[in-house]
């Protein structure tokens, strides 16, 4: 049983959440819910007094005075800003707020929020903003992913253009046989102010061009001049945040520079960099505070103006590392609280701190007065507002329905958790393991110890020379073997790695086969992540490792988890090197797997590995939760949610969809213990594919992959790959991919666009798909005897007669019969009509920003299953729900019971609480049937 102590504190969190009060008078800490997901803070000046400026998950730009009144809101464009600042360009005497926006765009606010001005340079995203002053004469400067930077006057008008071609230090270098930048250029990952000891005012740029592998260098430039009087080379990786301050803080001008990185806590690391000398002193995180989990953080450097004196202050995910500067006595201390927040902002004038909203979907800005010596305990006991507080209840409302549900003993599918942390929720999965066929939970083994084993005989130089630096290559195979048979155990079933990109053999094909020999009856899954690789070489370890180790393994409990990254499953996944996976020779064996980290195409893998599934070219398909899901841009990886709230929704839209294979990294396990229980009582419901009738009878038939779409895909890391030419000469049918669109607008012509409304590359892990999940399976045509059979034969009989196939390389459509092709921007409508036309043969649809399945569970009765749709911006939605070739004569929610009105047209709303889902049974007043 769930320990009671755990539900009891969880549901008073909510409530208390859910009632806050205002802050005490005394009280150190004043919370505001804005009703948004804030992901920056900032402060400006109007009329004498300072105001908080606050940016939202979805691009909306909100204005607050410090006693929580909202002076303004202004939507913009819809699109992510990715940078906000705030200075007064008309000499008005109030600050103008500039965001630079995923949409290309700068915009311009006045102090009342309305729109000044925007200007738009070309469709690259742009990164980041400040205000700088040449004399008396301010400028607007901004950068972009074109790699430009951009001086504009108090109107707008661009004034200069400095590329960074031409001065940038910047060097990329090779990527396993993938397209790569050519020249010394970056992107301005930060640009900042600096006002010098004399009054003299310097450009303070951060240039990146690799969000994962480049340190980059800090370029200080005077104003308007093309080039940095000097360059700093970072010894930060992978730089987060850069802040400037005043070291001694006798306010005669701005001496240093602080960087924090972006990455896991291994990495994490601050510096302080002199602007004078260019000295550097390197902080390690790790070595100054105590752990708390694995996940991606960005360290946050601040100075507080506290009651005993300045400290400097590293806001760190769910912490604070405070350093005293002005007492080398005291020691470092590190505060806790229950929540990460995604941005912190000191206000110069009041001296207080705001931190933006709790990244597990909070909708609370946070005023901190350091002033207050309670500040520090306040923090710890923290309990935000809003959205946050909602969703804990909401969670909680369903553990009490789902407490009181008596199972009706469904048949469902068997749900495999191959990598649970038991730690704390050992009786919960030993309650559900004793009572339920469903959900099978696997021993989990990771070791740092790889097998030595003699690869001299190996014919590829390339893999015979490669090795993981995770691991220590000196485990014998009998040590292996051992620890497998021990770490089994009394389980029905053990996960391991097998081995990676980096170094696929990990084991050697002797000893992988001896693992499946060891289970003898049970199960045994070996997950390979990242094994992208376009390059020939590849071919050697598919015909030395991999199928080798499929054909062995056939018949015996035993399966592969493909745990690929970037576009692979539509577009290396048709290479010639996969052609046995695809051709369902190995349909037990292989399941199509995905770690999201760096992409921003989750929609497209999705419909991807369904597609894959349906098609009978595998029998199984697999989702990933981990803490780096989120990290759609590794230079701003606020990805240490404390409330895996996402996962959860995410885990049970995939499910619905029939993934029965889920790799999952913990954060929380008593609050996702809810969803194995859902699965438990069948309440979550997982369709065969036969039984899925969500599916929209067009769906693209995808061909070997197009090159050029094939590196667009993978190549997500190197930042400068903007080609305005390139990009009006190739119209694709996935655009945006590369590492140069984060946030950024997909194209009208896009399939995430027209097919699923996706409008961004961002987060689509709950696709709405509003006609139904338009596949992308394998190309039929010139394939139907293949060992996987014809796709129609493997879904429902309602499909018999209306499946579309568009055969696509990722760039071009083809004619059905492939002797023609035509191009994205206007082929497209084409296959948008059909997908629109056809959705008349599905039983109902669903619009809203919601992800929604629907399966046949009985001859008469269907299961809807509802999810919020946002992601990390959760809100309550409605699910507008429209009858289409079905009637119903009943829905009932499964767990409240509360049986809804259909309107005579045959369409309802169906609210979804904040964070939360729903589950509907459907009775019809006939079966479904084939046209």
């Amino acid at each position: 049983m769930r320990k009671k102590s755990c539900l009891l504190s969880f549901i008073a969190a909510s409530i208390a959440g859910v009632f806050a009060l205002p802050a005490l008078a005394d009280s150190a800490i004043h919370s505001i819910d804005t009703g948004y997901t804030v992901t920056n803070v900032r402060t400006a000046t109007y009329q004498g007094g300072e105001y908080i400026i606050a940016n939202t998950f979805e691009g909306t730009l909100l204005a607050y005075d410090f006693n929580g009144k909202k002076l303004w809101e202004n939507k913009l464009s819809g699109f992510m800003n990715h940078d906000v600042w705030c200075d007064d360009i008309t000499g008005d005497g109030g600050d103008e707020c500039f965001a630079a926006n995923a949409d290309g765009h700068i915009y311009a606010l006045n102090s009342k929020g309305k729109l000044l001005w925007s200007r738009k340079f070309n469709d690259a995203p742009m990164l980041s903003v400040t205000v700088i002053k040449s004399g008396d004469t301010p400028y607007v400067v901004a950068g972009g992913f074109d790699t430009n930077i951009y001086y504009l006057n108090a109107d707008g008008e661009r004034v200069k253009t400095i590329p960074s071609q031409s001065y940038s230090v910047e060097k990329s270098w090779g990527m396993n046989g993938k397209k790569y930048p050519q020249v010394k250029s970056h992107v301005a990952n930060f640009l900042r102010p600096v006002q010098l000891e004399n009054n003299e005012n310097i450009l303070v740029m951060h240039g990146a061009i690799n969000q994962n592998n480049a340190t980059g260098s800090l370029y200080l430039f005077k104003p308007l001049a093309d080039t940095p009087y000097k360059i700093i080379p970072s010894e930060v990786s992978v730089v987060g945040s850069l802040t400037t301050f005043d070291a001694d803080g006798d306010g005669d001008g701005i001496r240093e520079i602080m960087l924090g990185n972006s990455g896991t806590e291994k990495s994490a690391q601050a510096a302080i960099v002199s602007i004078e000398t260019g000295d550097s002193k390197l902080i390690s995180m790790n070595k100054i505070a105590k752990k708390n989990g694995f996940g991606y953080r960005v360290v946050q450097p601040q100075i507080l103006d506290e009651k005993d004196g300045k400290t400097l202050a590293f806001l760190y995910g769910s912490r604070f590392i405070l350093q005293p500067m002005e007492s080398k006595k005291q020691k470092t201390i590190t505060l806790e609280s229950r929540y990460s927040f995604n941005d912190i902002w000191v206000d110069e004038t009041s001296k207080k701190f705001i931190l933006a909203s709790v990244q597990s979907g909070g909708s609370a800005i946070h005023i901190i007065d350091p002033a207050n010596p309670k500040w520090r305990k306040e923090y710890e006991t923290i309990s935000p507002p809003g959205k946050l507080a909602s969703i804990l209840a909401n969670t909680a409302k369903v553990r009490a329905q789902l407490d009181a549900y008596t199972p009706p003993n469904p048949a469902n599918r068997i749900v495999y958790f191959v990598s649970e942390t038991r730690k704390g929720v050992e009786d919960i999965i030993k309650n559900i393991s004793e009572n339920y066929a469903s959900p099978v939970f696997f021993a989990n083994t990771f070791s740092a110890h790889a097998e030595d084993w003699d690869r001299s005989g190996m014919q590829n130089e390339k893999y015979r020379k490669r090795r993981d630096k995770r691991k220590i290559y000196d485990a014998t195979q009998a040590e292996i073997l051992a620890r497998f048979k021990s770490e089994l155990g009394d389980e029905i079933g053990i996960n391991s790695w097998g081995g990676h990109g980096n170094d696929p053999f990990m084991f050697s094909l002797d000893t992988a086969k001896k693992l499946i020999d060891l289970v003898d009856g049970k199960r045994l899954n070996l997950i390979y992540p990242e094994l992208e690789d376009p390059s020939d070489n590849f071919s050697f370890v598919m015909d030395n490792l991999i199928y080798p180790l499929a054909s062995y393994g056939q018949g015996k409990n035993f399966t592969i988890h493909l745990r690929t990254k970037h576009g692979f499953w539509f577009s290396d996944i048709y290479s010639h090197y996969w052609t046995r996976v695809m051709s369902g020779e190995f349909a037990d064996v292989f399941v199509p797997s995905m770690e999201e980290t760096t992409d921003k195409s989750m929609d497209l893998s999705l419909a991807a590995r369904i597609g894959i599934w349906a098609s009978g070219a595998v029998n199984d398909w697999g989702n990933r939760s981990a803490r780096d899901n989120p990290s759609y841009f590794r230079l701003r990886q606020h990805s240490h949610q404390m409330v895996p709230n996402h996962f959860l929704r995410q885990q049970i839209y995939a499910i619905a969809s029939g993934a029965t294979h889920q790799n999952n990294f913990p954060v929380d396990q008593e609050y996702m213990s809810l969803l194995w229980e859902l699965v438990a009582k069948g309440v979550l419901y997982v369709p065969k594919r036969e039984e899925l009738v969500s599916l929209n009878p067009v769906y693209l038939g995808m061909m070997p992959p197009n090159k050029y779409v094939q590196n667009e895909a993978g190549n997500v890391k190197w930042i400068t790959f903007f080609d305005a030419q390139a990009e009006a000469e190739n119209p694709l049918v996935f655009s945006h991919l590369n590492g140069t669109w984060p946030g950024a607008p997909v194209t009208q012509w896009d399939f995430s666009n027209y097919a699923a409304n996706v409008k961004e590359r961002r987060y689509s892990f709950i696709p709405p798909y509003p006609n139904g999940m338009v596949m992308l399976a394998p190309l039929q045509y010139g394939n139907e005897d293949l060992p996987r059979g014809k796709l129609v034969d493997h879904l429902h009989p309602m499909y018999k007669n209306i499946l579309k196939e568009y055969p696509t390389d990722g760039q071009h459509y083809y004619a059905p019969d492939l002797s023609e092709k035509y191009a994205a921007n206007t082929y497209y409508t084409q296959v948008k009509s059909d997908i629109e036309s056809l959705r008349e043969h599905l039983p109902l649809t669903v619009t809203g920003n919601v992800g929604w399945v629907v399966a046949q569970m009985e001859e008469k009765k269907l299961r809807l299953t509802l999810v919020d749709g946002g992601y990390l911006n959760p809100n309550t939605q409605v699910a507008h729900v429209k009858f289409r070739a079905s009637m119903p004569t009943k829905m009932t929610d499964v767990l409240s019971g509360e049986v809804m009105d259909i309107s005579e047209n045959g369409e309802i709303d169906i609210q979804i609480p904040t964070g939360s889902f729903r589950f509907i049974d459907i009775d019809l007043e006939k079966p479904l049937s084939a046209k």
